[in-house]
């Protein structure tokens, strides 16, 4: 009898795709839609996790395209404390569709930044009524500029050089990747913005008449993206997006949920969405670094004891699957070791502090 399961190879069953074989054995996760040539510029953005992407692009000899270089003399520390060469721009960390949505229609002059500023003691100044001097932040890149910017006026024209770089890399791109982190979202009522943290926590002052927590549903989800790529599309009309949701659990949950079922939920939101842009679109692609760490063959073995913190086996593990799925090749998959430890640029993982368990000391 014939029926659809007949001649279906065996990647697509799971006893001998997934429980079979050996866990660093498995091949084939990913087929990509379109080629990524060598020297394809590729934009990337997003979440903690996709910081590593550029660097392993530039390993590989492809073309990882920063529009936003580091001003000389900076050590390598000092860039990334900074924020430069993590993304291809000086957003910080991105880490909701509704986020990059609203960074790409600021660049290409859809909407208008707010030009409220924070100061060092957490409050807010209308910049184009504040002359002063002092420390200050922005709110929509909190920690960009660790020691803060000395005016409003550096800030905000630090932020247009943003802007123009964003700009600059959508022209110019041949794929954006880009990492959806979280679905958890403070917003700005009085603004009608999204913020990257909840104010009070990496800078700010917590104001709860106007920020409040959103959880975005499938559907916001799926839209913000639609909209990156309509708006992109209008000034780069071969810009093609490969979507990712990052594996890094959430540091801590404003919703009441336990930590565990909200990182569930954030994270099944997400793919969900990203799928289905995928398969809507010729132009979009999902590559499953989720499933890579996650999946059940793994067993958690690509996390730090914090079960949060992905290795640097892990990350390259990721990226070989990557690589190899772009230039068709088929060596083994091995999980050599590059530089690792996300936590460093997770923005988010300053929450633990406000936990009201101390973290044990090592040892």
């Amino acid at each position: 009898m014939q029926h659809p399961y007949t001649r279906l190879p065996e990647r697509s069953f799971w006893r001998t795709a997934v429980a079979e074989p050996d866990a660093l054995d498995i091949t084939d996760l990913w087929t990509p839609k379109f080629t990524i040539g060598q020297d394809a510029p590729v934009v990337t953005a997003g979440s903690c996790f996709a910081a590593h992407i550029g660097r392993a692009l530039l390993e590989e000899g492809m073309h990882w395209y920063d529009a936003e270089l580091p001003p000389p003399g900076l050590t390598r520390a000092e860039q990334s404390a900074r924020g430069y060469r993590r993304f291809s721009f000086r957003t910080g960390n991105i880490y909701t569709a509704a986020a990059l949505r609203q960074w790409v229609a600021w660049a290409l002059d859809e909407e208008k930044p707010p030009e409220e500023v924070w100061t060092e003691d957490g409050t807010s100044h209308d910049s184009s009524r504040d002359n002063s001097h002092g420390t200050f932040y922005d709110p929509y890149r909190p920690t960009v500029e660790p020691a803060g910017f000395t005016s409003p006026d550096d800030l905000l024209r630090s932020r247009d050089i943003t802007l123009t770089a964003i700009r600059t890399a959508l022209t110019k791109a041949d794929v954006l990747v880009f990492t959806l982190g979280l679905t958890e979202a403070w917003h700005d009522t009085r603004t009608g913005t999204v913020l990257p943290m909840c104010p009070g926590t990496v800078r700010g002052t917590f104001d709860p008449t106007r920020h409040v927590l959103r959880n975005h549903t499938v559907a916001q989800v799926h839209s913000d993206l639609t909209s990156v790529l309509a708006l992109a599309r209008g000034v780069n009309s071969r810009l093609r997006m490969v979507l990712t949701v990052s594996p890094v659990p959430l540091t801590a949950t404003a919703t009441g949920r336990h930590a565990l079922v909200a990182t569930t939920h954030s994270k099944s939101v997400l793919r969900a969405a990203a799928g289905q842009l995928a398969d809507e679109t010729d132009d979009v692609d999902y590559f499953p670094s989720y499933e890579i760490i996650t999946g059940f063959p793994y067993r958690a073995a690509f996390y730090e004891p914090n079960l949060r913190t992905v290795t640097p086996d892990g990350v390259a593990f990721v990226m070989r699957h990557f690589f190899q799925a772009v230039r068709g090749r088929t060596e083994p998959i091995t999980p050599t070791a590059t530089a690792g430890g996300e936590d460093n640029w997770c923005d988010d993982a300053v929450l633990d502090y406000y936990n009201p368990r101390p973290i044990p000391a090592a040892g």
